[in-house]
């Protein structure tokens, strides 16, 4: 973990629902995808955890859903603007696992991480097949990003507006080596449940101080209580212990 002041250099709205945020700076603590950044807001007293969804050797791409006070704050932040970032934070997917046909599945927000992890198993040579979940059309992101990259997603939407009709797993038909889940919990249960093999499944649940120090992001393993933000956010299939 390093604590940097990272620069606004994009802030921009993908839809009603959703923003690209691009920000300048130290990016040499993230080194894997499935990592996350902890922002201080201006005027907020709590950080705000952000999945990195992509970067390089100079930024970091965060795509990010505004939900509440503070992810709507975010969103009318000019560029230029400076903001303290904890970068580095969690475990990120283990890429060594991933075989050669791996299987990406998005849900909303969710979908933001599996973009860098696509671009780096593309890099090594694997061609993974990707699902990206959302409610209706109005809400589907990221699409041209995962076809810039040479993988044509399958898109499902719950009201039938764009691509398959259903949930994510109304994709699922599909021979894989192993699966890199993110999305509510409800969506990588039951993606874990159908696919008959392992998988990393990362988790976004409301964290305190985003380090491990107030064990307020909990999760229920076999290896008892783990904490999302320190031993996690990505765990794998085997570890869960869901709630019925």
């Amino acid at each position: 973990m390093k604590q940097r002041v990272f620069t606004i250099e994009e802030n921009t709205p993908l839809n009603g629902r959703y923003s690209r945020l691009v920000l300048g700076g130290d990016t040499s603590a993230v080194t894997t995808p499935g990592q996350f950044v902890d922002l201080s807001l201006p005027c907020f007293f709590l950080r705000r955890p952000f999945s990195v969804c992509d970067w390089n050797e100079k930024s970091l791409t965060l795509v990010y859903e505004a939900v509440g006070k503070g992810t709507n704050a975010l969103r009318t932040l000019p560029a230029g603007t400076a903001l303290d970032v904890l970068t580095g934070l969690g475990n990120g997917f283990d890429l060594s696992k991933a075989g050669e046909a791996p299987l990406l599945v998005g849900g909303g927000s969710g979908v933001s991480p599996l973009l860098g992890l696509c671009r780096r198993l593309v890099n090594a040579g694997t061609r993974p097949h990707v699902i990206l979940g959302f409610n209706t059309r109005e809400e589907v992101i990221l699409m041209e990003d995962f076809f810039a990259l040479g993988v044509s997603p399958t898109v499902t939407t719950v009201d039938g507006s764009f691509g398959i009709r259903g949930f994510v797993t109304a994709g699922m038909a599909i021979s894989h080596s192993y699966f890199y889940t993110c999305g509510p919990e409800t969506m990588m249960k039951a993606v874990a449940a159908k696919s008959p093999v392992s998988g990393d499944l990362s988790f976004d649940v409301r964290m305190g101080c985003g380090f491990g120090a107030c064990m307020g992001c909990s999760k229920a393993t076999v290896n008892g209580a783990k904490r999302v933000c320190k031993d996690g956010p990505v765990f794998q299939k085997e570890e869960i212990l869901w709630d019925d």
